[in-house]
């Protein structure tokens, strides 16, 4: 009974769409995999990965903060927002394997042609087969 007297935090003037807070979930999660890898590199460029999400989406941390606070209040609305920021996840997992793969089955194409090219270079004519064609 405690949990209803919790006051939820009031609709915030500047919220950020559902759809924004996607992308910029989407955004985060891929910086912080690429944190994850290289963070040596990140930290010696001095990119700062929460500054870049606050630009790119043209906001600021309190309003993140705020808009944050209001989507999580609504446990089940939440719940719906991480949904579609893991099909999108899967969408972009999706499209970079099969860049990958497309990737790679154009080099092996390409190592067929090589390897065709290179027993064409091992069977060169010999200089009699050209002289009894010229007769």
């Amino acid at each position: 009974m405690a949990c209803q007297d919790v006051k939820r935090p009031e609709r915030p003037d500047d919220l950020i769409s559902e759809e924004k807070m996607v992308d910029i979930f989407v955004d985060a999660y891929l910086m912080n995999a690429a944190r994850s890898i290289s963070v040596q590199t990140i930290n010696e460029s001095g990119i700062k990965l929460d500054s870049v999400l606050y630009k790119k989406y043209a906001i600021d941390s309190l309003q993140f903060v705020k808009s944050n606070a209001y989507y999580t209040s609504n446990l089940n609305g939440y719940i719906e927002l991480f949904t579609k920021v893991e099909t999108k996840l899967h969408a972009i997992k999706e499209q970079k394997d099969s860049v990958q793969k497309a990737f790679q089955k154009e080099q092996g194409f390409q190592q067929k042609i090589d390897s065709v090219k290179q027993e064409q270079k091992l069977v060169q004519p010999v200089a009699s087969d050209s002289l009894a064609t010229e007769e």
